[in-house]
């Protein structure tokens, strides 16, 4: 049985400006289809069964448009972050009830074509309580966060870079709910954070991919998934 995946899709899409007014970035089209049904079926070309998407912003309109996630072969659940923001480690806390006692965590704006089977058996073996895919960007893909070498993270900041850090967050990150049990939901409390502090507890397994990232966060993004997605089903033709 896999592992069940957290979504994180509350949030705003501020970046794409108009596109995301009246629908949640979850809906945006992306070659005729909104970009969800590409990132679900990717889930479950994967192996995973189950989906909890933690919703906020028109979350109603994801819950209306993939229901309980039968048509993409998903059992999928939702939770609602309510009426204060949580933040993406705040707003997993509130799934707990919903989740199993380790689950994958990605974003819902991120189309991830890696070996998720790969990552769930990184971090079983690794007996820590959480993982980050780390991914070579070099810079290329966005700006590089993470200093990799032997198979470990040896820094990790989205603020404070250096020239050290040739790798990113790949945005596929594995955790023992436990971790989310510590804290108390008071106030935001991003995963940024969450990370950073299993690393400086030495709680922190990785796992390195090799390909690249996706993502629908800004127009750029969109045109890139579109053109990739474009040219894997070319290879059906």
């Amino acid at each position: 049985m896999s592992l069940p995946v957290v979504i994180l899709a509350g949030g705003l899409g501020t970046r794409l400006g108009e596109i995301t007014k009246a629908i949640p970035k979850a809906l945006v089209e992306v070659n005729g289809e909104p970009f969800l049904a590409h990132q679900l079926r990717l889930l479950r070309t994967n192996g995973i069964e189950r989906v909890v998407m933690c919703v906020s912003h028109l979350g109603e309109m994801i819950r209306d448009y993939a229901g309980n996630g039968s048509a993409f072969g998903l059992r999928l659940d939702y939770s609602f972050d309510g009426p204060a923001l949580l933040g993406t480690a705040g707003a997993i806390h509130r799934a707990l009830p919903l989740l199993d006692e380790s689950f994958f965590v990605l974003y819902g704006d991120s189309y991830l074509p890696c070996d998720f089977g790969l990552a769930g058996r990184s971090f079983e073996q690794s007996s820590k309580l959480g993982l980050m895919t780390v991914y070579q960007n070099e810079g290329q893909w966005d700006s590089s966060n993470v200093e990799f070498a032997g198979g470990k993270i040896l820094a990790y900041d989205k603020n404070i870079k250096s020239q050290r850090m040739r790798f990113i967050d790949y945005g596929l990150g594995v955790f023992r709910r436990s971790v989310f049990q510590e804290f108390r939901a008071e106030g935001l409390f991003d995963l940024a954070k969450l990370y950073q502090d299993l690393l400086a507890r030495g709680e922190l397994a990785a796992c390195e991919v090799s390909q690249r990232f996706y993502e629908i966060g800004s127009v750029n993004g969109l045109k890139e998934l579109s053109e990739y997605l474009a040219s894997r089903e070319n290879k059906f033709l």
